[in-house]
């Protein structure tokens, strides 16, 4: 079993902050401070789809690319479901620096957004995971 201990009344923790307040104007004590982030951006659904195919992404490369299934894709886009704010983070890091999510997940290639043509029309070339070479 735990015991517990007394809490300090306001009155205590009130005085206790003025006196560290006036230590730290008086350049006694340093105190930590820390820089909270801004919280992600909303995803919209037509946003959601707009930064897939920018990208030249199926459903299916895009989910994996995000680490959700298929499903989850389909969901934001159809505007089932909104991306949690986790989701929506990595989604503001994609669309603000899709080479480094590239480079991250292991897509070869398409940080340098290297195309191939075909059939006179253009189509990205992804590559997820390691590849080997063979013959050498």
């Amino acid at each position: 079993m735990s015991t517990l201990t007394a809490r300090k009344s306001l009155a205590e923790r009130l005085k206790a902050g003025l006196q560290e307040g006036i230590q730290y104007a008086q350049g006694k004590i340093n105190l930590r401070t820390a820089e909270i982030p801004q919280a992600p951006p909303k995803f919209s659904s037509k946003s959601v789809v707009m930064l897939r195919q920018s990208a030249g992404m199926s459903q299916a490369v895009f989910a994996r690319l995000l680490n959700v299934s298929s499903k989850t894709i389909q969901s934001w886009e159809q505007g089932q479901r909104q991306p949690s704010q986790a989701a929506q983070r990595m989604l503001q890091v994609f669309q603000e620096q899709p080479e480094m999510v590239y480079q991250v997940v292991g897509i070869a290639q398409a940080a340098s957004g290297v195309l191939s043509k075909k059939a006179g029309s253009q189509k990205r070339v992804y590559s997820v995971g390691k590849t080997s070479k063979k013959g050498n």
